[in-house]
Formats: structure tokens, C-alpha cells, sequence
């Protein structure tokens, strides 16, 4: 083995991932590729936009804030794996499906136990969030903003309606990412 150090974009030898160095603070394809980074920011823009406005009905926020965690995905790694409406649609149903039975439970030990609510909405948010992290590790589903999901629905009020517009605004991000996605470039 020799003594002189690799460069630091070099591939490593374990992974074969290029290292970014700690102190550069711009991606090395930004100067090149300037107007896609522009486009496709203002699209995720525009799609969150449009989501938003048509999901302005529902009094908790917090449910649909995951959404913007979900386009960032969709619009920096549009033909990466993870951002496949298997993925999105699959992971939302399950958070949502974790978290709504996981809030049932809460409310359902708060009326008929001796626990303080408090402490029986933050163990069954964490429950919940495990809950969603197993059933999308198995169904090869998983999609991290879908795990917080089910955290906000444990901690939030909600009801049917609330469900529908959060599964209705991960499917139109999804069909809108699909619908330009021959537009679009991996940004990471």
C-alpha cells in the first residue's frame, strides 16, 4: 500500500461512491446543469403549489406538511427507485394505516385507562411510526415522510376527510411527477 493519500473525489474502495469534501458547498454538476437544477425546482414548486391550494380544505396541516418532504424526493430523484409510485402511494398507505389504527388505540386507552393521555398519544405515535417502518421494509414500500405521517395522525386530530385529502395529494404528486418525468433529471 502506498503512502500518498487519495483525492478526495476519488471513488472509495468499499463503496465506489465519489466523497464530496467537507468544505465544498455547491454540487459539482450545479454550474454545468444550472437550468435543469432551476427547472425542476420550479416544477416541485408548482406541483406543491397546485397540491396545496387543492388541499387547502383540511384544518391540520400537519398531515399534508409530509407532502413536501415526499415532492422534494420526487423532484431531486425523479428515476431513482425510491421515488416510484409503488413507493410514494404504497408507503402513504401504509403510514396513514399505521398511524389512523394507532390513533383509534390511543383514544380508545385514554377513555378506558388510568394513563395520562399525553403519555398514551406519544407512546402509540412511536408505535406507530414502528408499526409503518416494519410493514414498508416488508412490502418493499417504504418512503421516510410516510413514517412521520403516521406520527401526525397519532398526534393530530383527523377524520375521513383528512385521510382522503393526504392519500389524494400523494397520488397527485405522483401523477404529476410521472406525467413530466421525461423532463426530468436526478439532481443527487
Amino acid at each position: 500500500m502506498t503512502d500518498t493519500p487519495q483525492h478526495e473525489t476519488e471513488p472509495t474502495h468499499r463503496t465506489g461512491v465519489r466523497r464530496r469534501p467537507a468544505w465544498r458547498l455547491f454540487d459539482e454538476n450545479f454550474p454545468t446543469h444550472r437550468s435543469q437544477y432551476l427547472k425542476q425546482t420550479l416544477m416541485a414548486t408548482s406541483s406543491m403549489l397546485v397540491v396545496l391550494l387543492l388541499l387547502d380544505l383540511v384544518d391540520q396541516t400537519v398531515l399534508i406538511a409530509s407532502l413536501g418532504a415526499s415532492t422534494f424526493i420526487v423532484f431531486s430523484m425523479p428515476h431513482r427507485k425510491r421515488s416510484a409510485p409503488r413507493y410514494l402511494i404504497g408507503g402513504y398507505a401504509v403510514g396513514a394505516l399505521a398511524g389512523c389504527s394507532l390513533s383509534m388505540l390511543a383514544a380508545w386507552l385514554i377513555e378506558f385507562s388510568f394513563v395520562v393521555p399525553h403519555v398514551v398519544e406519544i407512546c402509540c405515535a412511536a408505535f406507530a411510526m414502528g408499526m409503518a417502518f416494519l410493514i414498508m421494509v416488508v412490502t418493499e414500500t417504504e418512503h421516510p415522510p410516510a413514517a412521520a405521517l403516521a406520527i401526525g395522525f397519532v398526534l393530530n386530530d383527523w377524520d375521513l376527510y383528512s385521510l382522503i385529502v393526504v392519500l389524494a395529494g400523494i397520488v397527485l404528486v405522483t401523477t404529476i411527477k410521472e406525467v413530466i418525468k421525461p423532463q426530468l433529471r436526478d439532481l443527487l
